[in-house]
């Protein structure tokens, strides 16, 4: 067993102890009380006539053997529900019990419902449910909260991943999975983002077994061998749907997809009548791509010029030309803008360059991650040492801020 189970094993160890005692004290209808007295078998031999006769002791031993009995039932039967370890050795036992002719001590009803529910319970901190359901949080609030206070120069975004997720979640019969295709510059944001909304809808993040995230250059690399990616890649996306109703895909560098992998992909994304059906699955897939990163720019660059903020900027304008660009890109072979075409993609989030403050919010974020002291100046010292563009302006962060927590290895102690 591993050492990291066995403080959760001690908290339902004493959860199952206080129940049991909670069972055993209440005992049964009838059900003469333990002796307070001293044990006959210290004091020697009891009388026939006395407070405690034989016949008396008997039967409190033969109760209290079978209420041990008992106990040792109920045990076996948390760790076969929990830990699953033992089980087909219980399942015999509980054969033979069942088959004996000779009455036998069972499960009162109440009392399993009390373990189903301990189970229950303790299934909902570790990993031992039938599906992956069980670890789904849905925590939309915090991850707004996040998004808020982390994500930084991205007020779009922000606005348009909550709002997708929530109405998406809310929604008692979804006809289509959520598809939204991220797009910007390297290190505006994107796989921060991806990340946030695993973290904040799975108990377990990345690491869920709900999740699954492909990088197209890392996991389909060959031209050659298209066929056998797209046969996994089905498989893949059919067994995590069997085991999560609600499942996130992650595809980063989209618009290196292969367009036969779409084959694969596109069923689980079309639309359906699911109402009325009790398992209807909820899909959610995250392209991220850096197509359309020049004209997110040209829009946030025309801004500054101007003399306007970029919170200043639409959604409604900024999606417009951005849809234009992308669909311009389906005709040059980019796989994931034919999704576009479409209308398989439901929102299209532009992700904004970064600008030399946000650059600096990065690397306080950075310092305060590692519980590193930082100032002002420090933070300026980070920001300068990033390469900043165009050329006249040196307005945003060519790398946004993907490599400022390596920068401030410079600083350390």
């Amino acid at each position: 067993m591993g050492r990291g189970r066995l403080p959760a094993r001690r908290g339902l160890g004493c959860c199952v102890l206080v129940l049991l005692l909670l069972l055993e004290g209440s005992g049964s209808p009838g059900t003469p009380p333990p002796p307070r007295g001293p044990w006959a078998e210290e004091q020697g031999a009891v009388s026939e006539g006395g407070p405690w006769g034989r016949a008396k002791y008997e039967a409190v031993k033969k109760h209290l053997g079978a209420v041990g009995a008992l106990s040792k039932q109920y045990w076996q039967y948390v760790a076969c529900k929990v830990w699953q370890e033992g089980c087909e050795e219980e399942e015999k036992e509980q054969e033979e019990r069942e088959s004996s002719p000779m009455p036998s001590w069972g499960f009162p009803l109440v009392g399993q419902d009390y373990l189903e529910i301990l189970s229950a319970w303790y299934c909902s901190f570790g990993k031992c449910c039938e599906t992956g359901d069980c670890r789904i949080i849905n925590n939309i609030t915090g991850l707004e909260a996040d998004l808020s206070g982390q994500l930084h120069g991205q007020h779009l975004a922000k606005a348009v991943v909550v709002r997708a997720l929530q109405g998406f979640l809310q929604s008692p019969w979804p006809q289509k999975a959520l598809v939204l295709s991220f797009h910007g510059w390297s290190g505006t944001g994107k796989n921060f983002v991806a990340r946030l909304v695993a973290s904040h809808l799975y108990r377990d993040g990345l690491k869920s077994e709900c999740v699954r995230v492909f990088v197209s250059l890392l996991h389909f690399p060959h031209h050659n061998y298209v066929d056998s990616y797209k046969a996994q890649l089905q498989r893949q996306l059919s067994e995590t749907l069997r085991r999560c109703r609600q499942a996130l895909f992650i595809f980063d560098e989209a618009e290196k997809l292969h367009s036969s992998l779409l084959d694969a992909i596109r069923p689980f994304m079309a639309h359906h009548n699911s109402k009325g059906q009790a398992d209807h699955q909820r899909p959610i897939f995250l392209f991220l791509s850096n197509l359309g990163g020049n004209t997110i720019n040209e829009v946030a660059l025309d801004f500054w010029r101007a003399g306007r903020a970029r919170e200043e900027i639409s959604m409604e304008l900024l999606e417009q030309r951005l849809r234009l660009e992308l669909q311009e890109a389906a005709e040059d072979s980019y796989a994931h803008s034919h999704l576009l075409r479409e209308n398989l993609i439901d929102f299209v989030v532009p992700f904004l360059p970064l600008e030399y403050h946000h650059v600096k919010l990065c690397a306080r974020d950075a310092f305060l991650a590692r519980g590193l002291p930082y100032t002002e100046a420090t933070l300026d010292e980070v920001a300068q040492m990033m390469v900043f563009v165009p050329k006249e302006e040196k307005l945003f962060s060519a790398q946004g801020c993907k490599s400022v927590p390596q920068r401030i290895n410079y600083f350390l102690p």
